[in-house]
């Protein structure tokens, strides 16, 4: 993270934050004198802010709105949202260190724990490629008054930087990132925060036969890597493994289902899925919680060369399924497929995946959220909870079995596109295919990258996923 978090006043603070919600807050000695300017903002809907300059000192007050009706996710998020906005501010000012105080009880634990979280999202800066770099000023965040404790403070702290990491993956082009330069972050990773990983190269994928890796790689001068990562803690409280299955596709052309040039632009981001599941991974053994949790990285560009899969083209899968290539932008799939199917060798509890699969769940959700389906009834409705308490929505698409019969190949057992309709509710029921457990699969395809800056998330990577499923996974662990 870009700035340390320490329970308590911070040394020397130029700058105070103050997080108020009503009158009953004004009475405080870091308020006085302001009563007739605070009654009237609190009054005013559309103005959330007051910023004081003395001397020595600045005073940003954050007054966050009447709670009435309001749910609790809701309410947690404007306290992100605020807190994001007050980082913004205490940088404008040039502050280096920052206390934020909660005056009372009015703003709650829970929103003042994301208004600090608002506040680390917002610090990210990707500027390894600028040649005059412009950072933050905040080097240090006191929390005052917060009911966070520097454990809490701490965990918050830890997350954050598993999101950076798989921002900073996203971030990076293809020259800095291929599918051997993934793996080896993922190796480095594993030393750095206490979890095993191995890596399998080409030969070794070609040994396990998966059709779907190898068939997308081979427009590829770069080899592909399968990589597993495992944290297995000793006093895990399940028997079974939780698998996560990430996309890694280090950058989609499209291959002979040439994207056109205005959809080509962000494709570095192809492998959000595999990003998202490497920094869980990095979240949940820094954090030590009690969840045997494995991470599944199958990774390849898909790119275009003599050798390259064309349309009409049959491959087979791992467990051998023969699958009709009828689009080589439907690539994500055939990858991982293959991956899934070598998750079976666990008997998991639970299989979750993530990728930047289709634009038709993009179109669905925009980039507020990710489409969610799969077999599973056990974990989905904490899966949604924790989508909603960290704002990193899930929202469940028609998944009909219907869906599955628009697969069914002509020449081969499947084809690896369903037609004009449900694209990724086909897609789904593909990936269905090769799980005989229960199974969740995440599109993020519309929330993985923005355009445009948004509140604690900047534009580019957003690191979707890592948040949600830590929460998931630590709520569980807590059950």
């Amino acid at each position: 993270m870009n700035f340390r978090l320490q329970a308590g006043a911070a040394e020397s603070s130029f700058c105070n934050i103050l997080v108020i919600r009503d009158e009953s807050d004004i009475n405080h000695p870091l308020l006085e004198g302001m009563s007739a300017t605070l009654e009237r903002k609190i009054r005013d809907k559309d103005n959330g802010w007051i910023t004081w300059y003395g001397k020595d000192e600045v005073r940003i007050i954050a007054i966050l709105k009447d709670s009435n009706g309001k749910r609790d996710h809701e309410l947690t998020e404007e306290a992100r949202v605020k807190g994001a906005q007050a980082l913004k501010k205490a940088n404008y000012e040039k502050a280096a260190t920052a206390t934020v105080v909660r005056v009372s009880d009015s703003v709650s634990t829970e929103e003042m724990e994301a208004f600090i979280e608002g506040m680390c999202l917002a610090g990210y800066q990707f500027l390894r490629y600028r040649t005059e770099k412009k950072e933050n000023t905040v080097k240090t965040v006191g929390v005052e008054n917060s009911g966070l404790d520097q454990g809490a403070l701490d965990m918050i702290a830890a997350v954050t930087d598993a999101n950076f990491a798989a921002r900073d993956l996203i971030n990076e082009p293809v020259l800095q990132m291929d599918s051997v330069q993934l793996a080896a972050f993922a190796a480095e990773s594993g030393k750095k925060h206490g979890f095993q990983v191995t890596v399998l190269n080409k030969q070794e994928i070609e040994k396990l036969g998966m059709g779907g890796l190898l068939g997308v790689n081979k427009g590829s001068s770069v080899p592909p890597t399968f990589s597993v990562l495992e944290y297995k803690p000793e006093k895990a409280v399940h028997d079974k493994p939780f698998i996560l299955v990430g996309k890694g596709v280090t950058y989609d052309t499209g291959g002979y289902s040439l994207k056109p040039g205005n959809f080509m632009a962000t494709m570095k981001c192809d492998m959000s899925g595999a990003a998202a599941v490497i920094g869980t991974m990095i979240a949940v053994a820094s954090n030590e919680l009690p969840i045997h949790l494995i991470g599944l990285v199958p990774s390849t560009d898909n790119r275009v060369n003599s050798d390259a899969l064309v349309p009409d083209d049959i491959i087979t899968m791992s467990d051998g399924t023969t699958v009709e290539v009828l689009n080589t932008d439907a690539e994500g799939r055939l990858i991982l497929a293959d991956a899934l199917h070598y998750a079976k060798q666990y008997d998991p509890e639970l299989v979750i995946d993530l990728a930047t699969l289709t634009g038709a769940a993009a179109a669905i959700t925009g980039n507020l959220g990710a489409a969610l389906m799969g077999t599973d009834t056990k974990y989905r409705e904490i899966l949604i909870n924790s989508g909603n308490a960290t704002y990193e929505r899930l929202w469940e698409i028609p998944y009909w079995k219907e869906f599955a019969d628009m697969l069914k190949g002509d020449i081969a057992d499947l084809k690896n596109i369903g037609g004009p309709v449900g694209g990724s509710a086909t897609a789904g029921k593909f990936l269905e295919h090769f799980t005989d457990y229960p199974w969740l699969h995440l599109d993020i395809a519309g929330p993985a990258f923005l355009k445009e800056d948004q509140d604690y998330k900047q534009k580019g990577a957003v690191g979707f996923g890592v948040r949600l499923l830590f929460h998931f996974f630590r709520n569980i662990s807590l059950r």
